[in-house]
């Protein structure tokens, strides 16, 4: 059978998440990682504080570690290796690591230098992003130009899944949306507790900074083809597409509809919390959707996909 590997992207981590994996896993999350981080990865998991794994610059090496650490449980008891892969913002990077484009090591140190080069990107800037409640792409296209017609600084930043479109703006941007979302067709916009406006203009100080730090990691042939965010469509040069990444548009929906359009059926979400594969069950009819974010149910599914 075919399948894809789908992996989530900041904002699924909370404290103490993936207990087992930090207990079993701590080739993947102990002290390796530590030496890569400078700060100890599993104390910042199992006891926070919340605040501090929320950081952008914490909550994604977390997300990835504990990501590809489920990953490599189910790709020991999977039989059949998936086709497709691809990940939200973030795990993007765990796909290509997963894919073994890179090592899990060279991916923790670029998740690393990505989630400081952003938190200082939206340190220097007041900007943030906005959930569109009962929007289409369309209508947060329109809304967005309208708005930077007027001098304004909007963008649309993510594009999850039918009726889930999120922006990025300037605050002041973001508290006019929220007045006047429904005088343009938006049932509700609400702003999101994220530091930044990422995937927008407002990380290309960060996009820089990331781009250098590609050019100094060794890159192989992906195992299975790995969907880029910026494109819809397998990458080719990883490099350009991780940088492009940042200021470029998160298209997963478009992303979901290629891999399923390529005869892919059945998603796996791997990694903390099950966002994307709810984002796949908007997104594909008749989808056949599992979740990984332990390791039994790790093995649990590799049994499952074997047989199919």
């Amino acid at each position: 059978m075919s399948y894809a590997v789908l992996f989530p992207g900041q904002g699924s981590q909370s404290v103490g998440m993936c207990p087992d994996v930090r207990q079993q896993r701590s080739d993947v999350l102990g002290q390796a990682a530590n030496d890569v981080l400078g700060w100890n990865l599993d104390q910042m998991i199992a006891e926070g504080p919340a605040e501090e794994l929320l950081k952008t610059q914490h909550a994604q090496p977390a997300l990835y570690a504990t990501s590809y650490a489920l990953w490599s449980e189910f790709a020991a008891a999977v039989e059949v290796p998936p086709s497709a892969g691809a990940g939200h913002s973030l795990g993007e990077y765990t796909a290509l690591a997963a894919a073994g484009v890179f090592s899990y090591v060279e991916g923790l140190a670029l998740v690393a230098r990505r989630g400081l080069a952003m938190a200082d990107a939206a340190a220097h800037t007041s900007s943030g992003m906005a959930a569109l409640i009962g929007a289409d792409l369309e209508t947060a296209e329109n809304v967005v130009s309208l708005r930077r017609s007027s001098g304004g600084d909007l963008y649309v930043a993510n594009i999850n899944a039918p009726g889930q479109i999120v922006v990025a703006g300037a605050t002041v941007d973001l508290e006019w949306l929220v007045a006047n979302a429904r005088d343009h067709g938006i049932r509700r916009a609400m702003i999101l507790k994220v530091a930044g406006g990422f995937h927008s203009p407002f990380m290309a100080p960060a996009a820089g900074v990331l781009s250098e730090a590609l050019e100094g990691v060794a890159m192989g042939p992906a195992h299975f083809a790995v969907y880029a965010n910026v494109s819809a469509e397998p990458t080719t040069d990883p490099r350009k597409t991780l940088s492009e990444q940042l200021t470029a548009p998160v298209r997963f929906s478009e992303t979901l509809s290629a891999i399923a359009a390529s005869g892919i059926d059945t998603f796996i979400h791997i990694g903390p919390g099950d966002v994307t594969a709810g984002l796949a069950k908007r997104t594909v009819d008749g989808a056949t959707i599992h979740v990984v974010s332990s390791i039994d149910q790790a093995r649990e599914v590799a049994s499952v996909v074997s047989v199919q």
